[in-house]
């Protein structure tokens, strides 16, 4: 029989909001829902790695060329790397519709 809500403690309830297994966050490509999303113009770049750094989702990596940029399935638009480049290298965006949005599908 299952408890009513007054006998339910905070060890009855389910965690909420975060990944409850180790590693399981990789499996939920959260970036879809940005409404903005980072742009780069390389050619001001130092590789100093502080968008990395601030990051608060751990989405951006080095790129073959030394570069940082974010992985877009992860990046959630916040603009913080942008916000701490100091050479003012990313550029927040808004985000466009894909093709299967604008047709409805």
């Amino acid at each position: 029989m299952a408890k009513s809500e007054s006998e339910l403690t905070w060890k009855d309830i389910e965690v909420g909001c975060i990944a409850t297994e180790p590693g399981s966050a990789a499996r939920y490509k959260c970036g879809d829902w940005r409404s903005q999303r980072p742009t780069y113009d390389f050619n001001k770049c130092i590789k100093c790695g502080l968008c990395q750094i601030f990051c608060p989702e751990g989405c951006i990596y080095q790129n073959e060329k030394g570069h940082f940029e974010a992985n877009m399935y992860y990046c959630k638009g916040c603009g913080i790397c942008a916000k701490e480049c100091p050479t003012k290298v990313i550029t927040m965006v808004e985000e466009e519709e894909t093709d299967v949005n604008k047709n409805g599908d």
